[in-house]
């Protein structure tokens, strides 16, 4: 079991109080119990369930120093009627690992020249190098100029969540804005634990709940979710209405970085896209993130 961070621990507090808060008695199986002052389950009725002191439970919600078995965090997080991604969250921030019958973790690697090519070779059909906070490493024209230039502005503005909640054409563009930002949240909450001592990470939430009251709420709900694929209607300024097909491929198993494709769904949206994409035609193919363009650069130099 690998050491947790007090920033873990407190992640993991909050998140099991917002479950049994979550939670009513009958959910569970038990009796009503009289009247409550707080929402959900008690403290001592999480205990009873996962058969565990009230004490520990206590100390675990209040994001204590303690070392907590994986049997036991099964049974907390079945007792609290966690689906499977949520327990693996809970293994997670209590251990500094998922359990091994959670599946591969996301993990870290690095955009290559191949990976830009293939963007290239793309052009007509939006796509974009993300990673697991949203923030666009790479783009083809065609995903760079769907909504907006998405290279315009300070560079920790090309993330896709910023622009979602804090940039108006953006809003405007999501046919299903509240259902999409619930998404994007619930997928930053899934990926968060293994980011809690970064910075980077730490600084996105902090800015976002301080800027928008949209994220602050979904933020609090603790809400997770799995990458999946989904279709998106979209309402965009240059070619009117779209909906594509989103895919993510991961880049490498040890990477928090993903393709992600916008397939067009009808033969519609592709004439659309295509029209989007002629429209592009006196920018760069493919533009990457100033960083990325110089490790690029410092790898071919290495290699002359």
């Amino acid at each position: 079991m690998m050491p947790t961070s007090a920033a873990a621990r407190s992640e993991l507090g909050s998140f099991l109080r917002s479950r049994r808060e979550g939670l009513t008695p009958g959910r569970v199986g038990l009796p009503p119990g009289g009247r409550r002052r707080t929402p959900g389950l008690r403290r001592e009725e999480v205990a009873l369930l996962a058969g565990v002191g009230v004490t520990w439970y206590t100390w675990l919600e209040q994001g204590r120093d303690i070392s907590p078995s994986a049997q036991v965090l099964d049974a907390v997080s079945r007792a609290l009627l966690m689906d499977p991604d949520e327990r693996a969250h809970v293994h997670q921030l209590a251990t500094g690992a998922r359990p091994e019958d959670a599946g591969e973790a996301m993990g870290c690697g690095a955009v290559t020249s191949e990976h830009l090519d293939l963007l290239e070779r793309l052009d007509g059909i939006p796509a974009c190098i993300q990673t697991a906070k949203f923030d666009i490493l790479a783009s083809n024209a065609t995903y760079r100029f769907l909504i907006d230039d998405v290279d315009e502005g300070p560079t920790e503005d090309r993330n896709c969540l910023v622009r979602a909640f804090l940039h108006p054409a953006w809003k405007d563009a999501y046919d299903d804005w509240e259902a999409t930002t619930a998404r994007m949240v619930a997928r930053l909450r899934s990926a968060m634990p293994a980011h809690l001592d970064d910075p980077a990470w730490t600084g996105l939430v902090e800015r976002m709940r301080g800027a928008s009251s949209r994220f602050e709420d979904l933020w609090q709900r603790h809400e997770l979710t799995r990458d999946e694929t989904h279709d998106q209607l979209f309402h965009l300024p240059r070619v009117g209405d779209v909906t594509v097909r989103f895919t993510l491929l991961w880049l490498d198993t040890a990477a928090n970085v993903h393709l992600t494709l916008l397939h067009p769904v009808g033969r519609r949206d592709a004439e659309r896209l295509r029209e989007l994409s002629s429209s592009t035609a006196h920018a760069p193919r493919v533009t990457v993130r100033p960083a990325l363009a110089r490790r690029l650069g410092e790898l071919e130099e290495s290699a002359a």
